[in-house]
């Protein structure tokens, strides 16, 4: 007993969050296979349940070394002075974001949701950001200071939508069809991320002191996600039993899924996501790639220039 508590203290503590959805299979599969403790790293879990408003708080605070979070909002968050960088995509495939409204709100298309209140989990997260993307697609206009109502996480849109306190909510589709199959929620279309969805976000005094250790998590972690894409079947039953999705969707999810594998952010690509967030008002200027990205990770794709 006190060579396994040795052991562990040797071990280098990182605390990582994420949201407690399918995306993050690939993190508890490498935990629980012991492979970040064959590197010497204990890896601490948090299941973040608010979103990427909610661990861009927590990246401030100190409270997390690495975050999963979406894109939009790390971005955002970032050029508000969060102390923190991507120092790689996660996830290269797009998020599909449901749109939906409460079962008796009396919407029931698209054209309805102009002029109506968005339920958002915070501020610079998703739900908020991805608001103005849909709204742009739609040829609609939301007013900022009016068009929100902070609910917190799922259980706070749900409860806004069923007193009719909010209109429209935004989420991940497949983690929500079960409400709509239940009938709680009516699915009124989806909206894609026009950017690879999710991040891996390290704070900058992480980044700092022990380099190292980050390339041994991002590496461990690259080989948990490409691992999985190569067990279909299996990775599906999983993802269905674990987060209690229907098989069919579960597969389905899985068939459009793209993970990233690789530490190598393309700078052309980054430029991209940075003039489209500037478009859609995300983000109010075009920053420097190293004030958002960890620079040794960026890389020039010559495929994307010709």
């Amino acid at each position: 007993m006190d060579d396994l508590l040795e052991q562990k203290s040797m071990k280098k503590l990182v605390r990582v969050g994420g949201v407690p959805e399918h995306f993050n299979l690939a993190w508890h599969l490498a935990y629980e296979n012991g492979l970040f403790s064959k590197e010497g790293i204990d890896i601490q879990w948090q299941d973040v349940p608010g979103g990427t408003g909610a661990m861009c708080k927590a990246l401030r605070d100190g409270d997390l070394d690495i975050a999963i979070t979406l894109t939009e909002g790390i971005v955002a968050d970032i050029m508000a002075g969060n102390p923190s960088r991507i120092i790689q995509f996660y996830v290269n495939s797009p998020l599909r974001w449901g749109i939906y409204t409460g079962i008796n709100s009396g919407i029931t298309s698209l054209d309805q949701i102009k002029g109506k209140k968005y339920a958002i989990s915070r501020f610079r997260s998703g739900s908020h950001l991805m608001a103005f993307v849909n709204a742009r697609s739609l040829g609609q206009t939301i007013n900022p200071e009016t068009d929100f109502v902070l609910v917190g996480n799922m259980d706070g849109a749900r409860k806004a939508l069923a007193a009719h306190e909010a209109d429209v909510f935004m989420w991940e589709k497949y983690m929500t069809k079960p409400l709509v199959d239940r009938g709680e929620f009516r699915f009124l279309g989806e909206c894609k991320t026009p950017w690879p969805c999710f991040a891996v976000v390290a704070s900058n005094k992480l980044i700092e002191e022990d380099p190292l250790l980050l390339k041994k998590v991002l590496g461990v972690v690259n080989e948990s996600c490409y691992s999985l894409k190569f067990r279909e079947k299996e990775a599906t039953q999983m993802v269905a039993w674990r987060y209690q999705l229907k098989l069919a969707d579960a597969k389905q999810w899985f068939s459009e899924l793209e993970y990233s594998y690789t530490e190598e952010i393309d700078e052309i690509q980054m430029i991209s996501i940075l003039n489209e967030l500037k478009s859609l008002n995300i983000i109010d200027r075009i920053p420097s790639l190293e004030e958002v990205c960890y620079g040794p990770n960026l890389q020039v794709n010559l495929d994307n220039i010709y």
